[in-house]
């Protein structure tokens, strides 16, 4: 659709004079009302307005593109207004905006508005096009300025899609993941999408979010690809990879380094994936961190399964104390009814109940899907009785591991083994050895082996944990604070957590405190200091940054990582030392913390609130300090 056949002569405005915004957006919505294709201004207006709330449209230079879509819009329309003098428009760049379009579409699947929208931004970035508009004379010039630079846009962009079919060397596929599937997934796989782009070629990237796999790869484009990403922390079905080029990386990887993975999956210097009856067999260790980073993401793999349960178990176990505490006064109790604290009253009770059962699953769970990343489905059954049995002795979160990478390792020895079995016997394997012979074997492992040992270890880090007081308390809050901001999702931060969730399972609340609050640090950090030192940011950096105040409010450290990727050397040791200053506030005030994850929404249950937004605040202002006097001017 052209530009032209949208506008009106009745619609265009060359000396428009408003005030105020909301002056300017009623005088060009009156400009629309006046080509006759709204049939309810007020129902338009709503929508214009509304469109207003959730980002200004002012995209800067001193351009504006309000825009709405409801059932009043008759067909497609456009308006356009030009304001001499300027009108403050709360642009992007704070620039007064001088050149306006309206854009009505009609509520259909067409999105018509979507393409005209995008179409005018490109042809009002050319200065040389917007200035000519702002100094029309007459609408019909105005028109004439209009569908001469739009016939020359679309002759561009015939000349660049043809340019393209040349240009575009292949096709690149990628998949993308992680633990918790929140941040990096969708970050690792916009980074991946904007590098394999301006290289030239075409991508599609498959995420497994919090929200399950979408954007699929199908079998014919796994045939026809020239080569494929894996980022991911977390297992992937590799299998239906055999015979391709496949790089192996992290997820960290996916977002810091695109550019790099993207030139060494496109030079082809990358090894062919085998995979034989679905044993999946890596050649290519060298990328992917060899066995370090394998044993790296099957502990993810356990954990991403295992949050759940954490945290939902958690915040509900944390409710029943919070219930309890708003029904009975806790000094007027005695020694017995204070241990059942979190019981005491019925919905106190049903609370607890609910989310111990959930939380008795983390171990199980844990154990399971380790045992899964490495020894495929068959270890599931086995990495769970191993964790149950963990979770019912004393081992407890060490013993968990241990029984998940062993189930694992029990499940790759029986294979092997059943390899040299008849094929009539063979075809047994999956549902009859492998679980009773692989149960058994990890039943007298932990009995006599791992309980005796890992028992022992985590009874004295229990009891180590819970004697700490005064400056060893606040020395380990610094530390684990510390640790949620070095690479804010990556390996040290993922240690803290599980750190943190394992001591909520043996009573420790304290240490999830200082965990959750040194993971909030950073994205406030960074949302403060776009705000205050402006000049040390970018444009780009500057429009994003206040939407760090939600990520670290929610506890997603992630929305600190483009920052921090931008410019590791000083924004990552600045928040470091932040999050440690709160972690250690936190522990020296002894909040407490009985909910694993929540962020904001679980402060009506830490123990000691009000030091801990204390903490939270003077943490968040040290980095943000940090930052403004670490980097340096952006030109």
């Amino acid at each position: 659709m052209r530009i032209i056949d949208l506008l009106d002569k009745r619609s265009i405005s060359l000396d428009a004079s408003p005030t105020s915004k909301s002056e300017a957006l009623d005088m060009i919505i009156d400009l629309m009302c006046a080509s006759g294709k709204i049939s309810d201004r007020e129902a338009y207006r709503a929508k214009v307005y509304a469109r207003e709330e959730e980002g200004s449209t002012g995209i800067g230079e001193g351009i504006a593109i309000p825009h709405g879509k409801c059932d009043a819009v008759k067909e497609p329309g456009l308006a356009a207004m030009v304001v001499k003098n300027g009108v403050d428009f709360d642009s992007l760049d704070g620039e007064p905006a001088e050149l306006f379009f309206l854009i009505a579409a009609p509520n259909t699947e067409d999105n018509v508005h979507l393409d005209v929208l995008s179409k005018l931004s490109r042809m009002l970035m050319d200065e040389d096009f917007s200035s000519a508009l702002k100094a029309a004379k007459s609408p019909d010039e105005f028109l004439s300025i209009i569908d001469k630079a739009d016939s020359e846009s679309a002759a561009d962009e015939e000349k660049t899609e043809s340019a393209d079919v040349v240009k575009t060397a292949g096709k690149i596929l990628a998949v993308t993941g992680c633990p918790t599937g929140i941040a990096h997934t969708y970050m690792a796989a916009e980074a991946l999408e904007k590098a394999a782009v301006a290289a030239g070629y075409s991508i599609k990237v498959e995420t497994r979010g919090s929200g399950g796999t979408k954007n699929l790869l199908t079998d014919e484009e796994i045939a026809e690809c020239d080569g494929i990403i894996v980022a991911s922390d977390t297992q992937v079905p590799m299998e239906r990879f055999d015979g391709k080029k496949v790089l192996v990386t992290q997820v960290s990887d996916g977002i810091s380094k695109a550019d790099k993975l993207i030139e060494e999956i496109t030079k082809g210097d990358v090894a062919i994936y085998e995979a034989a009856n679905r044993d999946e067999k890596e050649d290519n260790k060298a990328k992917s961190g060899g066995m370090g980073h394998k044993i790296y993401t099957a502990l993810m793999n356990g954990v991403s399964h295992m949050l759940p349960f954490v945290v939902g178990g958690g915040i509900l176990i944390a409710i029943a104390f919070l219930i309890d505490g708003l029904s009975v006064d806790i000094n007027t109790l005695d020694e017995a009814a204070r241990s059942a604290f979190g019981t005491i009253t019925p919905a106190a009770a049903l609370f607890k109940n609910i989310g111990n059962t959930a939380f008795g699953l983390m171990l199980p769970v844990l154990a399971g899907f380790i045992g899964m990343a490495i020894g495929d489905r068959p270890a599931l059954a086995v990495g769970f009785v191993g964790g149950m049995l963990a979770a019912g002795g004393t081992s407890g979160f060490l013993g968990a591991l241990v029984a998940g990478f062993l189930s694992g390792g029990i499940i790759l020895v029986l294979r092997k083994m059943c390899e040299k079995l008849p094929d009539a016997i063979e075809k047994l394997a999956p549902v009859l050895i492998y679980p009773v012979i692989g149960i058994l074997i990890i039943g007298l492992a932990m009995n006599f082996v791992v309980e005796p040992i890992m028992g022992g270890i985590n009874t004295a880090l229990n009891n180590g944990l819970a004697s700490m007081a005064g400056a060893s308390k606040v020395l380990l809050g610094l530390v684990l604070g510390g640790m949620m901001a070095i690479d804010m999702g990556g390996p040290f931060n993922k240690a803290a957590y599980v750190f943190g969730t394992a001591a909520i399972a043996a009573g420790n609340y304290d240490i999830m405190a200082a965990v959750m609050i040194g993971g909030m640090t950073p994205p406030i950090a960074i949302a403060i200091a776009t705000m205050i030192f402006k000049n040390k940011f970018t444009k780009e950096e500057r429009e994003s940054g206040p939407t760090n105040f939600i990520m670290g409010l929610a506890f997603i450290t992630e929305g600190a990582i483009p920052f921090a990727a931008a410019d590791p050397a000083r924004v990552i040791p600045a928040c470091m030392i932040g999050s440690a200053a709160a972690g250690a506030i936190s522990a020296g005030f002894g909040c407490t913390l009985m909910a694993p994850h929540g962020g904001i929404f679980v402060f009506p249950v830490v123990g000691n609130a009000l030091m801990y937004v204390v903490a939270l605040a003077a943490g968040s202002i040290i980095s943000a300090l940090l930052l403004g006097v670490l980097k340096k001017k952006v030109a």
